[in-house]
């Protein structure tokens, strides 16, 4: 039988004074496996290396012309500290969206581009603002920079969504990483081929389909697997873009 005076929890009354020291005991418990448990974890993952989203930079504004290779690229003509001139970026939008869609977007157009910046290595991209915000069409004209074809080349590596890629989020692996990216792809993010050997001094190329047509649909199911893949290769500004043969991936192991 239990004794008249034994402590007993009941949820709607307050806590027995002796039953106070045992459940402070297990809540340090177990916020101390918590925090053991989330360690350990976080241990055994890859280290993203250092790309970021930059809102450490500020917003930057731009002046510069769109290239399209298909996807559009910017020249920049007008830079900033963080973003010199002559430095040729990438663009986004929010979220899994590009910028092709925008008014601005067409080729030779004088811009004026304003976002955060994403940086990984060589890999510099901006998320444009929403709207004209982000990108606005400007009087005046500007000279592409012309297009330095660097030959056929077979490369070994991994195709990404280059936002994620840059800094937007960890770049991870497997299934989840596969459909992250191809979302972000089907919603205009730049594609980037991340070589496992360095062409012309960097390791990641944008992509595009042979003779700078479209990205093929079968990057997708290529994603986030080890591949090898021929194409040429041409350099625009500061930006390699790999017109890659959709008929050469071959998922090596």
């Amino acid at each position: 039988m239990t004794k008249k005076d034994d402590p007993f929890f009941v949820g709607y009354l307050r806590t027995p004074p002796a039953l106070r020291g045992f459940l402070w005991i297990v809540v340090a418990g177990l916020i101390v496996l918590s925090v053991g448990l989330s360690l350990w974890i976080g241990t055994t993952q890859d280290d993203p290396g250092p790309g970021a989203l930059r809102f450490d930079y500020g917003r930057q504004t731009v002046k510069g012309v769109i290239e399209l290779t298909p996807l559009p690229i910017l020249h920049v003509t007008e830079g900033t500290e963080r973003v010199p001139t002559g430095r040729t970026i990438m663009m986004s939008g929010q979220g899994k969206n590009g910028v092709i869609a925008r008014p601005a977007a067409k080729q030779g157009q004088l811009v004026e581009a304003s976002g955060v910046v994403l940086e990984r290595g060589a890999l510099d991209m901006m998320q444009l603002r929403g709207g004209n915000n982000g990108l606005k069409a400007l009087d005046g004209s500007a000279s592409i920079p012309t297009t330095e074809d660097l030959g056929r080349w077979k490369l070994a590596g991994e195709i990404c969504d280059g936002k994620c890629l840059a800094g937007a989020m960890r770049p991870g692996r497997g299934l989840a990483h596969k459909a992250c990216a191809n979302l972000c792809i089907l919603g205009g993010v730049p594609p980037v081929f991340v070589s496992s050997q360095p062409v012309e001094g960097s390791e990641f190329l944008m992509i595009s389909g042979p003779n700078g047509s479209d990205i093929p649909i079968e990057i997708f199911d290529a994603m986030a697997q080890y591949i090898s893949a021929e194409g040429r290769i041409s350099r625009h500004g500061e930006v390699l873009v790999f017109a890659l043969d959709p008929e050469t991936i071959e998922v090596l192991p």
